[in-house]
């Protein structure tokens, strides 16, 4: 096969999908076989230049159906890191920063302790033990088992509200099978959409793309991996050392602001825009981090150009619509702190909530007409709006950009036809050797867990129904028809849109003046959809990696059982010794219940005061951000129009079709929250990873970009979750670094925040 034919092979197939497998495969074995020197000539940039073309070019479809998958080791080190994983994730969710558990990081211990288990003895009983070396397939389920554990669910963050402010304290057996439960439901969701969703080479999930890279440099063998392993260690190493600085001895490194430096927190007009280092201290504007830890927050080096560009531009409209917005008192907020999730009085102080609800906890009006309404921070107002905004545009945005595929998807019903389905990837293709976990076996999974969700809501502390069953069918329901749309745009382009908002302005409507019921509609309008997408990337690792699908969601389960005990449990620990903390509008710089106050403000100020602050002509002005969806269903259309009435190829066609309505609606009202450091160094990053690494130097981004991420990733995990027990206080108590310039005590970490009067 010659060099040219094997170019224009790959390039061919996703223009016709009819082209044979065999002539891929063909050129990925000879690619594998050949030295580094020639591998410039299997790079096809032309076919790089399209988002999807990474999941070919990076990724080898090489598969050994000899290699045990189910073994000794993978039990223990997949019981063991699930429980791990699952402690530190819900640890993370009370801390200020965004931080989460990568896959990386479950990817990487799994990986030392394979390895190190692999060394054992394998004659007599130790063949048990140590089957053989550590393989691919082992590792991946592995990882699929610590990482569904470590996904925190919403169930947990729910639960833990109504403890922390309802004092609603659930019985442990209800709380974790509530927690299991509505990720069931999400995994039988999620087999109805393998045909959409995990099979075609669109779905190519970018996210996951260093994942599956780092796994086949550790375990394929060959000159190339061999120099992949050594530079991935030595960036690991690299990342590990230097990440300690920024997060504890040095924390200015981690928000860089010449602006704020100067101004040394005296206007706090310069705090509001330019201010980023401490949790809800400002938006960042021209902010800088040198802490991978709160870079990889944007994915720089993974997510496509083409959604880092739309996210930037929505970035940079929020800079101006946020500071606009408050400095002008919309929403009346100008008063009240500029960042914050909490609710607030007319007097600017936290609002009594639990004074305005009687012992069934629903709004009493004689309360409410002495303490009056509560009140959004503008900021946070305008960050739902264009939630809302974007979900609905997101439903548009599909349906006329991406008919093709989802009529190729879902048209006669194919998704219910047993066996395997008629998608020419070459990755499935390999796949097709491997029984098919059956779509009844996803339908038993879905209705079970249904069952065991409406049983659980009618189970909560002195007799109160946290929602009612009819509610619960009605939110699954739609949660279906959510997961297709933001599945699609998941497995495109890495960008996840949260539903929550809109889920709770929905149950308002179906709850007027039940806070609780509101609240807990998230668990099966938000997880249900959520848990399908996490489902759904699994199965797409467990294709990249070509281990049995039967596997796959044996692992899933597993990690599910493991990570819901495991969440509840550490979140009863951390809320009974942080209550004070959590319950504070702004937190600390090691504790925050930002997360957890999301789902309290909205549903006193959805389910209790919805009709006083949601409706149409109320003094608030909140009604538009509900209406914002309905908006959102249009805001696609212009762009649209304008594209189907361009000259084809025009540059102004182009641009239409380049902006992503829901990614770039979505970005105006992203930066409200917590730390804002990192965004700038985002931008930077992503333009030189994803344009000129991808287009001037197309050989090293192939063998190196993705590799690259992974390491940065995966080392600055491993110090952090170091750093959280050893200072941070994650064990109990928090060990300060002593105060200088780059850790000042009186001010914010950037400098532009006074931090005591």
């Amino acid at each position: 096969m010659s060099v040219m034919a094997a170019q224009r092979t790959s390039d061919d197939m996703l223009k016709d999908p009819s082209i044979g497998i065999e002539s891929i495969n063909e050129k990925e074995k000879l690619s594998d076989q050949l030295s580094e020197s020639s591998s410039h000539d299997f790079v096809d940039s032309k076919l790089l230049e399209r988002p999807e073309g990474v999941a070919i070019q990076v990724i080898s479809t090489r598969d050994d159906p000899d290699l045990p998958v189910l073994t000794f080791r993978v039990l223990i080190l997949g019981v063991g890191l699930s429980a791990f994983s699952s402690v530190l994730s819900t640890i993370y969710t009370f801390k200020p920063q965004n931080a989460t558990v990568s896959q990386l990081f479950c990817l990487i211990i799994a990986y030392v302790l394979g390895v190190a288990m692999a060394a054992l003895p394998r004659h007599g009983l130790w063949r048990y033990i140590n089957p053989g070396p550590f393989n691919i397939k082992e590792h991946t389920v592995i990882v699929i088992m610590a990482s569904t554990a470590a996904s925190v669910a919403v169930a947990m963050e729910v639960i833990a509200a109504l403890d922390l402010f309802y004092n609603l304290r659930l019985n442990s057996a209800v709380a974790v099978f509530s927690i299991f439960s509505t990720q069931m439901l999400g995994y039988g969701l999620a087999g109805i959409l393998r045909t959409f969703l995990v099979y075609p080479t669109y779905a190519f999930y970018p996210a996951y793309i260093s994942v599956v890279n780092l796994l086949q440099s550790l375990h394929f063998d060959g000159t190339l991996n061999a120099k992949r392993r050594k530079f991935f260690w030595i960036v690991f190493a690299a990342i590990f050392f230097w990440e300690w600085i920024p997060q504890y001895a040095f924390p200015l490194l981690t928000a860089i602001s010449v602006i704020c430096m100067a101004d040394n927190g005296r206007h706090d007009f310069v705090r509001n825009l330019f201010g980023a280092g401490s949790s809800n201290e400002g938006i960042g504007l021209l902010s800088f981090s040198t802490s991978w830890t709160l870079i990889t927050q944007g994915t720089p080096l993974i997510w496509p150009l083409q959604t880092q560009i739309n996210s930037f531009i929505g970035m940079g409209l929020g800079y101006i619509v946020l500071t606009a917005a408050y400095y002008g008192n919309v929403f009346n907020g100008r008063d009240i702190p500029f960042m914050s999730t909490a609710l607030f009085a007319d007097d600017g102080s936290s609002y009594n909530q639990s004074a305005v609800l009687d012992s069934n906890y629903k709004l009493n009006p004689d309360a409410l007409e002495t303490i009056g309404l509560p009140r959004y921070t503008t900021t946070y107002a305008i960050s739902q709006l264009c939630y809302n905004l974007s979900l609905g545009a997101a439903f548009t945005y599909i349906g006329i950009w991406h008919w093709p595929e989802l009529k190729a998807a879902f048209g006669g019903m194919r998704f219910l036809k047993r066996g395997h389905a008629d998608i020419d990837d070459p990755h499935y293709k390999e796949m097709q050797k491997y029984p098919e976990v059956p779509q009844w076996a996803y339908g038993v999974l879905f209705l079970a867990s249904l069952g065991v969700g409406i049983g659980c809501s009618y189970a909560g502390p002195h007799g109160t129904v946290l929602i009612p069953a009819w509610s619960i069918i009605f939110f699954t329901i739609l949660s279906t028809f959510i997961a297709i749309v933001l599945g699609f745009i998941t497995a495109t382009t890495g960008f996840n849109i949260s539903v929550k908002y809109a889920i709770q302005i929905i149950a308002a409507f179906l709850h007027p003046g039940q806070p609780i019921p509101v609240m807990y509609a998230n668990l099966f309008g938000n997880s249900t959809s959520f848990q399908t997408l996490l489902l759904l990337q699994d199965l797409k690792l467990g294709q990249y990696t070509k281990v049995p699908p039967r596997m796959t969601f044996a692992a899933q389960m597993g990690g599910s059982i493991i990570g819901s005990i495991f969440n509840f449990t550490m979140m009863k620990i951390i809320v009974n010794n942080n209550r004070d903390v959590l319950r504070d509008p702004i937190g600390t710089r090691v504790w925050s219940g930002w997360i957890i106050q999301q789902y309290n403000s909205a549903s006193v100020a959805m389910g209790a005061f919805g009709k006083e602050l949601f409706s149409v002509g109320k003094p608030a002005g909140y009604w538009i951000i509900p209406f914002a969806i309905f908006i959102g269903l249009f805001t696609p259309l212009p762009f649209w129009l304008i594209w189907k009435l361009s000259r084809p190829e025009s540059r102004l066609a182009r641009a239409m079709k380049y902006i992503n309505v829901p990614v770039l609606t979505l970005y105006i009202g992203w930066l409200p929250y917590s730390v804002n450091g990192q965004w700038w160094s985002c931008f930077v990053i992503g333009i030189f990873s994803q344009w000129w690494l991808r287009t001037r130097r197309p050989v090293w981004f192939v063998k190196y970009n993705y590799l690259l991420s992974a390491a940065l990733d995966g080392g600055s995990q491993v110090i952090l979750f170091v750093l959280s027990f050893a200072v941070f206080g994650a064990s109990g108590s928090a060990v300060a670094f002593p105060t200088w310039w780059g850790n000042p005590a009186t001010l914010s970490v950037d400098r532009c925040k006074a931090t005591v009067q």
